[in-house]
């Protein structure tokens, strides 16, 4: 039997499989053999797959970094470049670069290259602005969404934003008057979760025309609608977003994964997919609301749903319910915890370092009336040492702390980077964290917060040029003014209304999904008297 004679090199068979399955994607790329990697990096997308689903991509990129130098080879087709000069390169106006795709080698029968998209983990209702590929289709959605915030766009957001602010300091000084300790003088708070609400319910008023009602319930909650028809559920949705950030992370390491993830026996692929419904159902019930017939009719605000609503497809139509939804999506997501990680690590940073809070509350208190509460965004956007504060957290802790993924594009045969040359459908990228704290470019400090590195006098062109907390080039984020004002406004209320103190003992631990995040900030709370 012809079973019988091949039975015996069955085993061998599937080691040369196994074997296979590695060595042909590092065979494929051999050109770039020269690059070091860590682990087996350079043979299998899997290595990248288990450090994002730890949690630490951004700290094992760093690591590998300052172990093997400025280029690493973190997967088969994808080399992570630590070295300012290939930002522009990379992320610039007019390269061509293309949001990725990742490489991985799938032995069906025999051998076929499956490519599938790092940016298809990020798709729910359907591509959005920051995960569509297509170029043209790109310029489109930007255009679209662009107007959303111009100028004239931003100044109308202001009193949403202020308005919610005005919550979140009526909430605060609830707690210090409620909660204080006799002994500490201090009330305990997770400032983390406070941020999160103050963020979602921002965000859900400038998008969608009102807030979620976090700030309100002082809980993390949100409706959500599988379909516009469907009835209502409510869900965590800071959680939510969380867990979908991670999934979407780590599947987007290895796509193939995709379809099967499911079915992997590990509850944070399940618990992940089931957040990114979620996410979207929250959009879709958001929506919703936003568009009934009687809201529709008495509605006078000018928030971004009514700005998306102006925008065209394609075809010059206006954009349908599923497009509007996925955009106000990409909205929400954008522009929640991104703020909302930021703000808490500010506060973390500020406290903890020595002779940052007294002249911070000398700027604050010599620039705002003391009767005034909330400032304007007018108050505070000229405050030299007051933006310092922000732009250094943004360096030091860097939010946004991967490499995003690009790709050589097919027009190009060949392009030389950092010294290296690489080729049409090559990945390459620039991990932000490990910029943001290179020594070489920041000193020798470069681990240490100091506002005033960011000092004109100081602050060196090479500098300015390395700082991308908001990407750089055609796919930059395009609410950048709306968190810069939502930032100057945050900071400038909370550091002059109240005084802190960490609780918490070691530092502030952070986990990457998509963003890197805080998991946490216990604060001591008090109440403060500004004395101008």
């Amino acid at each position: 039997m012809i079973t019988d004679l091949i039975a015996p090199y069955v085993p061998y068979l599937l080691l040369g499989l196994v074997a296979a399955y590695y060595i042909f994607p590092y065979l494929q790329k051999w050109r770039l053999h020269d690059i070091p990697s860590p682990g087996l990096a350079a043979f299998t997308n899997f290595w990248l797959l288990l450090k994002a689903r730890s949690g630490g991509r951004f700290q094992a990129v760093h690591d590998a970094h300052k172990k093997y130098g400025k280029m690493v080879r973190i997967a088969p087709n994808h080399v992570s470049i630590a070295d300012d000069s290939a930002i522009q390169t990379i992320y610039g106006h007019g390269n061509g670069f293309l949001k990725a795709y990742v490489f991985e080698l799938v032995l069906i029968r025999f051998t076929i290259d499956c490519l599938r998209d790092f940016y298809d983990a990020f798709v729910s209702i359907r591509r959005g602005l920051f995960n569509t590929r297509d170029r043209a289709e790109h310029t489109r959605k930007r255009k679209t969404v662009s107007h959303t915030f111009s100028a004239k766009s931003i100044g109308q957001f202001e009193q949403y934003i202020h308005a919610n602010i005005e919550l979140f300091v009526k909430q605060w000084n609830k707690i210090a008057d409620l909660q204080t300790d006799p002994k500490t003088g201090y009330a305990t708070i997770d400032a983390l979760n406070w941020f999160n609400y103050l963020a979602f319910d921002i965000i859900g008023d400038l998008a969608f025309g009102a807030p979620f009602g976090m700030l309100e319930k002082g809980k993390d909650i949100a409706e959500m609608r599988k379909s516009p028809d469907a009835p209502p559920s409510y869900v965590p949705a800071v959680e939510v977003l969380n867990r979908r950030g991670e999934v979407s992370a780590t599947l987007g390491c290895y796509s193939p994964l995709i379809p099967f993830a499911k079915y992997i026996p590990d509850r944070f692929f399940k618990d992940g997919l089931e957040a990114v419904e979620n996410l979207a159902g929250i959009a879709v019930a958001r929506v919703n609301e936003r568009l009934k017939p009687e809201v529709m009719a008495n509605n006078t605000r000018v928030d971004l749903l009514a700005r998306l609503m102006e925008g065209r497809d394609a075809t010059g139509a206006k954009l349908g319910r599923e497009e509007l939804t996925a955009e106000a999506l990409t909205q929400l997501i954008a522009g929640s915890d991104t703020t909302s990680n930021t703000s808490c690590a500010i506060l973390y940073w500020v406290v903890r370092t020595p002779g940052v809070i007294p002249k911070l509350h000398q700027v604050l208190d010599e620039a705002i009336p003391r009767d005034i509460d909330v400032p304007t965004h007018a108050m505070v956007k000229d405050i030299p040492y007051l933006q310092w504060i922000i732009w250094e957290t943004m360096r030091i802790h860097s939010t946004s702390a991967m490499g995003l993924p690009r790709q050589v594009p097919p027009t190009t045969p060949s392009i030389e980077i950092a010294g290296h040359t690489f080729k049409a459908g090559d990945v390459v990228s620039v991990p932000s964290y490990t910029v943001h704290r290179s020594t070489d470019i920041w000193g020798p400090d470069a681990e240490q917060f100091v506002p005033e590195r960011w000092d004109p006098v100081r602050l060196t062109s090479r500098q300015k040029a390395s700082f991308i907390p908001f990407s750089t080039g055609p796919r930059a984020c395009v609410g950048r003014n709306v968190a810069e004002m939502e930032l100057l406004v945050i900071c400038a209320t909370v550091f002059r209304l109240f005084d802190f103190e960490i609780q918490q003992t070691g530092p502030m631990e952070t986990r990457e999904g998509f963003l890197r995040k805080p998991m946490g900030l216990q604060v001591g709370l008090k109440k403060r008297v500004p004395t101008a």
